[in-house]
């Protein structure tokens, strides 16, 4: 049986995202058919299918990238249209994707504030809109030792780190502003074994901080160490959803390939 990490939610725990009855179609093709989601509060939630599965789709619905042509999506029981990804952003989801959509030429403070720079205040800062710099660069030194993230510097150019040092930076910032979900897609998929062992390790305290999080990836033994469930798609429809603690691999591959049928949920 799987082992299933991060914090155990309470059974009766009302989910703090759901998705229900999404479906999208991109002209004739059908990338996802009433599929429906939900994420517990402080739930690592996995997030499982082949390619063409529909899961980069369900995403970017559940971060404001597409919106569906049936279904709804809610937030703490409530019904919300996420018009723009800035939209989900307010609601408290942040979401990391592969291309991580860090700029290399910038620093790490300033990548970890891309988009939302602190200015500074007063009278001087509303005459001249300039940015504060010394307060994010403390900001991000208080938040990469907090999880543990070891650099030589905030002030170190992006292009100067590693593959996993920069998906750390990346996920980082969803941390710092992600007040109530992060979605992580494919946070290890180019990284070696270190760096995928402390992806992982971050993953935890980004849990562990009461944040709940979806994981998308195919690493299935990561999927295993550090989801209480899975959720498996495939061809665009909700194939099953398992404990991670009361299943194994080969069940969900089976899922995933259509030679197993969950009949209920």
């Amino acid at each position: 049986m799987g082992g299933g990490g991060g914090l155990m939610p309470a059974a009766t725990a009302s989910p703090v995202l759901e998705a229900r009855g999404v479906s999208k179609a991109f002209g004739h093709v059908q990338a996802l058919s009433k599929v429906d989601l939900d994420l517990l509060p402080g739930e690592v939630l996995g997030l499982v299918g082949d390619n063409g599965a529909g899961k980069s789709t369900l995403i970017k619905i559940l971060s404001g990238v597409l919106q569906p042509d049936v279904g709804e999506v809610l937030i703490d029981g409530r019904r919300v249209h996420m018009g723009s990804p800035v939209a989900a952003q307010a609601l408290g989801i942040e979401t990391v994707y592969q291309d991580l959509a860090v700029v290399p030429m910038l620093d790490v403070a300033e990548n970890l504030f891309l988009g939302r720079e602190e200015r500074i205040g007063g009278r001087f800062g509303r005459l001249l809109p300039i940015v504060n710099r010394r307060s994010m660069q403390r900001q991000a030194r208080e938040q990469l030792n907090s999880l543990n993230i070891g650099l030589g510097s905030v002030r170190q150019k992006v292009e100067t780190l590693s593959g996993g040092q920069r998906q750390a930076v990346a996920v980082s910032r969803a941390v710092v502003f992600g007040r109530h979900i992060v979605i992580l897609d494919e946070p290890t998929a180019a990284l070696g074994v270190r760096e995928s062992k402390a992806m992982q390790e971050l993953i935890q305290a980004i849990n562990g901080r009461g944040l709940s999080v979806v994981l998308i990836s195919h690493n299935m033994p990561q999927v295993f160490e550090l989801t209480t469930r899975i959720l498996i798609l495939r061809a665009g429809q909700r194939a099953g959803v398992v404990r991670t603690a009361e299943t194994n691999m080969e069940q969900v591959v089976r899922l995933m390939t259509g030679a197993e049928i969950q009949t209920a949920a």
